[in-house]
C-alpha cells in the first residue's frame, strides 16, 4: 500500500531532485523510495563505513569495455613516475 508523504526542502535542492529524477527516468518519489530502501538495506548496515554515495557506484565498471590488464599496466606506470 502506498501512502502519502509531504517533504518539506529548500527550493532549490526539491529542483536538484526533479532533475536527477528525470536524468535517471524516475520519479522523485521513486528516488526517494530507492534511497530509503538503500538505507535500510542488510549490505548498508553490515557495510556502515561506505557512504551511499560510494554504494551507489559500486559495480558500475562492471560493463566498461576496460580489461583489468590494461588498468593494472596503467597504476604501474603511473607508479613508476613518482
Amino acid at each position: 500500500m502506498q501512502t502519502k508523504l509531504t517533504l518539506r526542502l529548500e527550493e532549490q535542492l526539491i529542483e536538484q531532485a526533479k532533475s536527477y529524477a528525470a536524468q535517471a527516468g524516475k520519479s522523485v518519489s521513486q528516488v526517494v523510495a530507492d534511497y530509503f530502501k538503500l538505507l535500510t538495506s542488510q549490505a548498508v548496515k553490515e557495510n556502515s563505513s561506505i557512504t551511499p554515495v560510494t554504494q551507489s557506484l559500486r559495480g558500475i565498471l562492471r560493463e566498461s569495455p576496460l580489461d583489468e590488464k590494461d588498468y593494472k599496466k596503467y597504476l604501474e606506470g603511473k607508479q613508476s613516475r613518482i
